[in-house]
């Protein structure tokens, strides 16, 4: 499950989105901590921009960002509805026209990553051996330096005979 995109760590973060450049309009959890994917299948299954990044799905212009979502076929009258409820979603959002988009963990009030939390988070999913925990951390990717770290908190938490 890692490997596309819904593992823990990716549930545990989300995209603050500043001018769409890294965020995937669909997959990634930028909205209400979910997916637009999640949230709207149907849509999704409808749209051509899978795959596409948010700043790919509108543009620029002198009165600022508009949406512009592409559809494989007209929507039905309750698929309109739907296309209507996610224009108000996207509404709320601010777009930057010259910001870089950010990552927060959800797990801190600030946003700030944290090993303690990370370590938190993995011992309650319902791993109950240690060592499933270890496996869940080695198998992360992440910076070298947070993995060093995380693997020194762990260490001193195992209990010595």
């Amino acid at each position: 499950m890692e490997g596309n995109g819904e593992g823990w760590f990716q549930q545990a973060v989300t995209w603050n989105v500043r001018s769409g450049d890294l965020v995937r309009f669909w997959e990634d959890l930028w909205v209400n901590n979910k997916s637009l994917k999640e949230l709207n299948p149907r849509l999704f299954s409808l749209s051509l921009n899978q795959g596409m990044k948010v700043g790919e799905t509108g543009f620029w212009d002198s009165y600022g960002w508009h949406w512009h979502l592409n559809w494989r076929r007209e929507r039905f009258h309750w698929e309109s509805i739907l296309k209507d409820e996610l224009s108000e979603v996207l509404s709320r959002g601010v777009m930057h026209k010259d910001s870089k988009d950010f990552i927060s963990w959800n797990r801190d009030p600030k946003g700030f990553f944290s090993v303690k939390s990370a370590y938190g988070l993995l011992a309650n999913q319902g791993t109950k051996p240690s060592n499933d925990v270890f496996r869940l951390l080695w198998n992360t990717k992440a910076f070298p330096k947070a993995l060093i770290i995380a693997w020194r908190i762990l260490l001193d938490k195992i209990p010595t005979r």
